[in-house]
């Protein structure tokens, strides 16, 4: 199992190409009565493995099957299928992964295998997909009407409805001062995810300033376009209407990576400042952030990061003259 994770640095370079890697699992019989494939972002997984010994913990949430030693760390243990509504056949794999700053595995049916997709072959799902669980729908090949498709989960959400705990509220007192923006101009935010959707409006919400929700890159880039034509119509500046960028990394149709690229690249966009805001961490997705032009990149979810992070990036734009 160990080598379907390997190739690290082969997958950081993936970013900004608009491409990514899924990992592609079942959890058995799902509501329909069939085995769904389903997936998660490789740069999210640790290591998947034969499922350890679990250790039961009295009073722990529905869905959490216990604890278990993971190379020395205590993580928790989440029944992935009854957590989603499926029913397996048995729980044979344990998928380690990493979201927001914490640790979690996830028990799983099987695991299938890892394969590269353009986000461009990922499609925003309906609301109501698994309970809201499923974020996307990734086309796996280009067979016509035959292709197969992966349902990309929320991971976020699953973790909120499993481990609410694990979801901090959001306090005005810890994002801080409002945030000034210039007269008429809104922070455009684009995230797929329900959850940090929430989180986000909420951050905002607490710092006074008007902003536009998108759900992915590209939705936020079609927008950037509306609001460069109704500048153009104003004899205005895009700046004059759109202050900041906020993007996730992880979103259909087009990842943040690109649409950042995309923005620096514009001549009409590249002085509005764009800060990052993912759970995936890490020096590499950091130091490609900076590399595609972007001002910030702030790890999911502290709130006075995310404000702290908004700050900086349109102070900087300011002393710059954007």
């Amino acid at each position: 199992m160990s080598e379907i994770l390997q190739e690290v640095d082969e997958r950081s370079r993936l970013a900004g190409t608009n491409k990514f890697e899924l990992l592609l699992f079942r959890l058995g019989e799902c509501p329909g009565g069939r085995s769904e494939i389903f997936g998660i972002n490789v740069f999210k997984v640790r290591e998947a493995l034969v499922l350890p010994p679990v250790t039961s913990m009295p009073g722990a949430p529905a869905h959490v099957m216990g604890v278990a030693n993971i190379r020395g760390q205590i993580v928790p243990v989440i029944d992935l299928p009854a957590a989603v509504g499926c029913k397996p056949k048995g729980l044979n794999i344990l998928i380690v992964t990493e979201y927001e700053r914490s640790v979690q595995g996830f028990a799983v049916e099987e695991v299938e295998e890892i394969v590269r997709l353009e986000w461009s072959r990922v499609l925003s799902a309906e609301a109501n997909a698994v309970g809201g669980m499923v974020t996307s729908i990734a086309r796996l090949d280009a067979d016509g009407d035959k292709t197969r498709l992966a349902l990309v989960l929320d991971v976020e959400k699953v973790l909120r409805d499993v481990l609410p705990s694990r979801v901090p509220d959001v306090h005005a007192a810890q994002v801080g001062s409002r945030l000034d923006l210039p007269p008429g101009s809104i922070v455009l935010a684009a995230d797929d995810s329900s959850v940090a959707r929430s989180q986000i409006e909420k951050v905002l919400q607490a710092l006074h300033v008007p902003y536009v929700m998108t759900r992915t890159g590209k939705e936020a880039w079609d927008k950037l376009q509306s609001f460069a034509a109704e500048a153009k119509n104003e004899g205005k500046r895009v700046n004059d209407k759109v202050a900041v960028v906020l993007t996730d990394l992880e979103m259909p149709e087009m990842d943040g990576f690109t649409l950042t690229r995309k923005i620096k690249e514009d001549e009409r966009f590249k002085s509005i400042p764009v800060v990052i805001h993912s759970s995936l961490t890490g020096q590499a997705n950091e130091d490609h952030a900076r590399h595609v032009g972007a001002e910030g990149y702030v790890a999911k979810f502290v709130a006075e990061d995310l404000g702290n992070s908004l700050r900086k990036a349109i102070a900087a734009a300011a002393e710059k003259g954007g």
